[in-house]
C-alpha cells in the first residue's frame, strides 16, 4: 500500500465511523452531501464548476447497503471518477437533460435519508456537526494549507510600497495563492486610511500610504485558513499598542477555547472570555464593532463566538479568531488540542513575539508588525 493509499484509507475509515454513528442515531439509511465543502470533506475531491453555485455538480453519499456512491450527470461523471474521487466511490450518472441533481438523488435513494441540500422527501443533515472535530488526515492537509497560505501572503507583504493601491495588492495576493492551488473567497486589503474606517476593508484604488492590513480566507480541498499580516512604512504612533492588544485578545480567545473544550462548554463561554479580554486591554466596547471569529475547518467559520452561542467547543479543531481594535487586527488559524496549540498559518520566517493570554497560563507566538523602509 502506498502512502497515498494509506491516507485515503484512514480518511474513509474516519468518515465511515462518523456516518455510521449518525445513521444509527437518526435511524437513517443514507446521507448525501452536495454542498462543495461537505462534498470535499467526504470525498477529498471537488464538485465545483461554477463558483457562484451553493450546490455542486455532484452529490456524494454513504449508503448502508451500497457504501460510497456519487450521483452526477453524464457531463461530469468520467471527469470526477478520473480526477476527483477515490476508487472506493461508485459513480452513477444520469443524462443532463432528464433531471436535476436533487431529483437524481431522490430517485437513487431507498429508505430514510438526509441531505445537505433540498431533495424531495429527504431530511436535512447538519453537516457542520459531522465535520467536527478534525481527523488526523484533516490535520495533515491543514498544516500544508496553512503554511502555503501564510507563505503567499508574507511574500506579497514583503514587497509592498506606500504607493501601491489596495486593488493591486489584492490582485497580487490572489495570484500568489492561485499558484499554490488555493482559492481565495475573502481578500481584504486596507491602507492606512480605510483600515481605520472599516473592519472589512474591501480593496479600492486607494494607496496604502502609512501602513496596511492584509487579510485573507483561503480554501483548498474544502479546508479554510484565515490569516492577517500588518505592514508599516510610517505608521501612526498608536498602531503598535493596538496591534499588541488585539494580539492579547486573540491569544486569550485561544486559551479560553482550550479551557472551555476541556469542560465540555460552548462557544458562548469562549465569547465571555473574549469580552473580558477586551475590557482588560482597556477597549471594552470594541467587540461590538466586528465579529470575533471562531471554529474553522470545512468552512471559513464553522461557528462564531458570540453572546449566548450554543455550539459545542471541540478539540482537535482549527480556530480562527480575528479581534480588531480600530485600525489594528490580529488573526491566524490555530490547531487547538486538549493540551497544545499549533499555529497553522505560519512559515517561521515572519517576525513574532510570545503573547500571553489574559488570565490564562497560555502563550503563543504571534506575528509582529513588519516595518519596511519606504526609501
Amino acid at each position: 500500500m502506498t502512502d497515498e493509499d494509506d491516507t485515503v484509507a484512514r480518511h474513509l475509515d474516519d468518515r465511515r465511523e462518523r456516518l455510521d454513528d449518525y445513521l444509527d442515531r437518526e435511524e437513517l439509511d443514507a446521507v448525501w452531501f452536495a454542498r462543495p465543502n461537505s462534498f470535499s470533506w467526504l470525498t477529498g475531491g471537488s464538485n465545483v464548476v461554477s463558483r457562484d453555485a451553493d450546490v455542486g455538480v455532484a452529490a456524494a453519499g454513504y449508503d448502508r447497503d451500497d457504501g460510497w456512491v456519487v450521483v452526477t450527470d453524464n457531463i461530469e461523471a468520467q471527469r470526477l471518477a478520473d480526477e476527483e474521487l477515490p476508487d472506493e466511490f461508485a459513480v452513477e450518472e444520469t443524462p443532463w437533460y432528464e433531471s436535476s441533481l436533487a431529483e437524481a438523488v431522490a430517485d437513487r435513494t431507498t429508505g430514510r435519508a438526509a441531505a445537505d441540500f433540498d431533495v424531495p422527501g429527504l431530511e436535512t443533515v447538519a453537516a457542520s456537526e459531522l465535520r467536527q472535530p478534525l481527523s488526523e488526515t484533516d490535520v495533515d492537509r491543514y498544516r500544508d494549507l496553512g503554511h502555503d497560505t501564510a507563505d503567499a501572503v508574507e511574500r506579497v507583504a514583503r514587497e509592498l510600497e506606500p504607493g501601491d493601491t489596495e486593488h493591486e495588492v489584492a490582485a497580487a495576493l490572489k495570484i500568489a495563492l492561485a499558484t499554490r492551488g488555493i482559492d481565495a473567497p475573502v481578500v481584504l486589503v486596507g491602507g492606512s486610511e480605510r483600515a481605520q474606517q472599516y473592519r472589512h476593508y474591501t480593496p479600492t484604488y486607494a494607496e496604502l500610504a502609512d501602513y496596511a492590513l492584509l487579510s485573507v480566507t483561503a480554501e483548498r480541498g474544502g479546508l479554510y485558513a484565515s490569516t492577517t499580516r500588518t505592514v508599516a512604512f510610517d505608521p501612526p504612533g498608536w498602531l503598535a499598542e493596538r496591534h499588541a492588544k488585539a494580539q492579547q485578545v486573540e491569544t486569550s480567545a485561544l486559551a479560553a477555547t482550550q479551557a472551555v473544550a476541556r469542560l465540555g462548554g460552548t462557544a458562548g463561554g469562549v465569547f465571555d472570555n473574549i469580552a473580558a479580554a477586551y475590557e482588560h486591554v482597556d477597549f471594552p466596547e470594541e467587540w461590538r464593532e466586528h465579529h470575533q471569529g471562531g471554529a474553522a475547518g470545512y468552512a471559513g467559520r464553522e461557528w462564531f463566538a458570540a453572546p449566548d452561542a450554543e455550539e459545542a467547543v471541540r478539540t482537535p479543531m482549527a480556530y480562527a479568531y480575528n479581534p480588531t481594535i480600530r485600525g489594528a487586527k490580529s488573526e491566524d488559524t490555530v490547531l487547538v488540542s486538549d493540551d497544545d496549540a499549533e499555529v497553522l498559518t505560519t512559515t517561521g520566517e515572519w517576525p513574532t513575539r510570545a503573547v500571553k493570554g489574559w488570565d490564562h497560563e497560555f502563550a503563543l507566538e504571534r506575528p509582529e508588525v513588519l516595518h519596511i523602509d519606504p526609501e
